[in-house]
């Protein structure tokens, strides 16, 4: 007898539909699984055999075999178990054969027990099946609520294999699960970390202003203590909240790398990952055997910080180049060629020395000009092009620390300025397919939408004679003074938006001469 039902897979971040084939013949007990199994998959063949006998079902003797569908088509993980084991038990008649398993999809490692244990990419898997015409999955309890998010889906949460095998035989139904919209509300809001708690840093806190409302990367250099870390962590909070389909794609890379919270069915505020200078160049950008999403993945719609930036190895770093020019990274292995979105905001943070006291007014710097320079030189001049915004920190006074701000603006104030400004500047681009942003504007881009007046036509050119601006180095000082002017709510880019947009790249003479 043969039964055919549906389960899925994954390939990067995306799902796709596997068509599990079960064929059970009276002839001697076999139990083969076909179809590009990995190793995981192979090991079913004796999760389900127990699993099914501990679940109190006499397994057949019969000789089983199992396709799994596109045969050309890898299949990795333990998320095929479910699927097996009702297949196998449909061919023996514990599940009633008159029931269709045609179009339902079934996701789940079983235990030796025959409970079901979670997995990781449910979210990307329910939305293979919706876009394939079904309307009913059944997976892990763990993961109900992570596949609930997306619309048009009936998702049956599991326990065991008796539940699921008492709910095909119509004797107890398992009951759907449903998914409040209140749990999608953004959170950044209600975070502890607010920007009305940094103390001083005037020109930093209007510099990430700025590089929220055009999505431009930062660099913050200044000594110990100056606030960089924590005004970087305060950054996502004056970003514009996730739209719902940013939350569902965020929250797929986060399912399939195995790092979505416990508990939360959908990530309703903006990632912000801060790995460790000591980190791989494949942790960074992603990649494995099974190729997975690193952090540039996994902060997606959201923000890269890199604390001690110099610290990282070049070569770590260096990879960096290409995701922050496509938004995307492709990682080709033997097994697989798959690509993750890294639509992100990087901001590093460095001191201007080894000791950090380089240019400190009262600190004495015990480096030498040597070792100023070999410290710097470890951000290489390709990075540093790609980064639009620098800044520097000054050392904060006893009474700029003692003393409160009076009328500190909170993130919520910040973020209001910031959400009006992109608003004007997508009714610009309205039409535009692929900007999203002023960070993401190209040379012709920029010609079409940085109209200046004559004021600041005069102003930049005397900047770019005097700092000897690189054409790249133009296109930076544009994006970052169509943004100052988005703020403004002006479509012209006067001479006051061009001053502060060069002010923004005066480090390089500093520092990189």
């Amino acid at each position: 007898m043969l039964t055919t039902l549906l389960s899925a897979g994954l390939c990067g971040i995306d799902g796709f539909l596997v068509t599990v084939e079960c064929d059970a013949q009276e002839r001697l007990g076999e139990f083969e699984i076909v179809g590009l199994p990995d190793a995981a998959v192979k090991e079913a063949k004796d999760r389900v055999r127990t699993a099914s006998y501990n679940s109190g079902y006499r397994f057949p003797s019969l000789s089983l075999t199992v396709n799994l569908a596109p045969a050309n088509r890898k299949k990795e993980g333990s998320g095929f178990d479910v699927a097996i084991l009702a297949g196998i038990l449909r061919c023996a008649g514990i599940i009633d054969r008159r029931c269709d398993l045609s179009r339902i999809c079934l996701v789940g490692e079983l235990s030796l027990s025959g409970s079901i244990r979670p997995v990781r990419g449910a979210l990307s898997m329910c939305v293979a099946a919706r876009d394939a015409g079904l309307t009913q999955i059944f997976v892990p309890a763990e993961n109900a609520r992570e596949a609930a998010a997306v619309a048009g889906m009936t998702v049956y949460p599991l326990t065991d294999i008796q539940a699921l095998v008492a709910h095909l035989n119509g004797q107890t139904p398992i009951l759907p699960v449903s998914v409040a919209p209140t749990d999608f509300n953004d959170a950044s809001l209600e975070a502890a970390l607010d920007f009305a708690d940094v103390r001083g840093q005037t020109m930093a806190k209007r510099a990430l202003e700025i590089a929220a409302a055009g999505g431009h990367n930062v660099l913050l250099i200044g000594p110990p203590g100056t606030g960089k870390s924590m005004l970087a962590k305060r950054l996502p909070t004056i970003l514009p909240p996730l739209t719902f389909d940013e939350a569902i794609e965020t929250t797929k890379i986060h399912s399939v790398a195995g790092t979505l919270p416990e508990g939360k069915s959908l990530l309703a505020a903006r990632p912000f990952r801060a790995p460790h200078h000591t980190m791989s160049a494949v942790s960074l950008v992603g990649g494995g055997a099974n190729p997975m999403p690193g952090e540039v993945s996994l902060a997606h719609n959201g923000v890269l910080f890199l604390d001690e930036l110099p610290e990282f190895p070049k070569t770590v770093t260096d990879t960096l180049r290409q995701p922050l020019e496509d938004r995307r990274v492709t990682i080709t292995r033997a097994a697989a060629r798959v690509t993750f979105p890294c639509s992100f905001m990087l901001v590093g943070a460095m001191n201007p020395c080894r000791c950090g006291y380089f240019g400190h007014p009262t600190k004495p710097c015990t480096c030498s000009p040597t070792d100023v320079k070999r410290y710097i030189s470890r951000i290489s001049g390709p990075l540093l092009d790609r980064i639009d915004i620098e800044v520097e920190l000054p050392s904060l006074s006893y009474e700029e620390l003692a003393t409160r701000e009076p009328g500190a603006e909170s993130s919520r104030t910040v973020r209001e300025r910031v959400m009006r400004a992109r608003a004007f500047a997508a009714a610009r681009m309205r039409g535009e397919k692929n900007i999203f942003c002023n960070a993401q504007l190209d040379g012709a881009a920029i010609r079409k939408y940085c109209v200046i007046d004559e004021g600041a036509r005069t102003l930049l050119q005397g900047a770019y004679d005097r700092m000897g601006l690189s054409a790249r180095g133009y296109d930076r000082v544009m994006r970052v003074a169509r943004t100052i002017a988005d703020l403004d709510e002006s479509e012209t880019i006067g001479a006051a938006h061009i001053a502060e947009a060069i002010q923004l790249r005066s480090l390089d003479k500093k520092y990189w001469n």
